[in-house]
């Protein structure tokens, strides 16, 4: 009985690896952002470094979980928390660095993530089932967004006028601006920077467009 007991308060790989997602995400961060602001190399969280090639759990290490503790502002006890708290409304959905976004493959022709470079992240909200997020990088899109900030990209989600909005353009360019107008013909889109010129896309030259329903700020 005692030896079961024992076996019942074992801590498990995915409780772990679980706990890590959920640390980054309340830090705003996908796992390899956490790494990042860690110090540690960008990979040492990413979900093809929990599994050895020959299929060997990996597990995170002590220095790595105290140095993700020290860059998130969170302390063992609360990690502790994390390893027993059920995941709730979070969910997983695809993640990509937004400069990856305009390559050739990173989307099938309805929007939905494809092709190598997407790892996955634990978002606190995510109803639409094909949802995505991106990770920004660099400052083109300041003052709104920064580098390192995650949007989650709704395509389910209906789009009103003064919505933020990420548009694919057959030609494989990736817009993320505010809508101003939507036509049978056109989109009417200003730039988050406001000193920057209205633009319009034809519809004929749109991939597709998703709304922007949360990002981590």
């Amino acid at each position: 009985m005692v030896k079961q007991a024992k076996a019942q308060r074992m801590l498990t790989h995915d409780q772990i690896w679980g706990a890590l997602d959920r640390l980054a995400a309340r830090a705003g961060l996908s796992p390899s952002g956490l790494a990042k602001r860690a110090g540690l190399d960008p990979t040492t969280f990413n979900k093809s470094k929990r599994v050895t090639s020959d299929g060997r759990e990996r597990w995170p290490s002590t220095e790595s979980i105290a140095k993700a503790l020290a860059a998130a502002g969170s302390s063992i006890d609360s990690f502790a928390r994390l390893i027993d708290e059920d995941a709730g409304d979070d969910r997983s959905v695809p993640l990509l660095s937004f400069a990856l976004a305009g390559t050739s493959g990173a989307f099938d022709e309805s929007g939905v993530p494809s092709g190598k470079g997407w790892t996955e992240i634990a978002l606190p909200t995510a109803e639409d089932g094909h949802a995505f997020a991106l990770e920004i990088s660099g400052d083109a899109l300041q003052p709104a967004y920064r580098n390192g900030d995650i949007i989650l990209v709704s395509r389910g989600t209906p789009i009103r006028k003064g919505d933020r909005v990420v548009v694919k353009t057959r030609a494989g360019e990736v817009v993320v601006a505010t809508l101003k107008r939507r036509t049978a013909k056109a989109l009417d889109l200003q730039p988050l920077d406001a000193s920057r010129a209205e633009r319009t896309i034809a519809m004929s030259d749109v991939a597709w467009i998703a709304r922007i329903v949360w990002a981590s700020q």
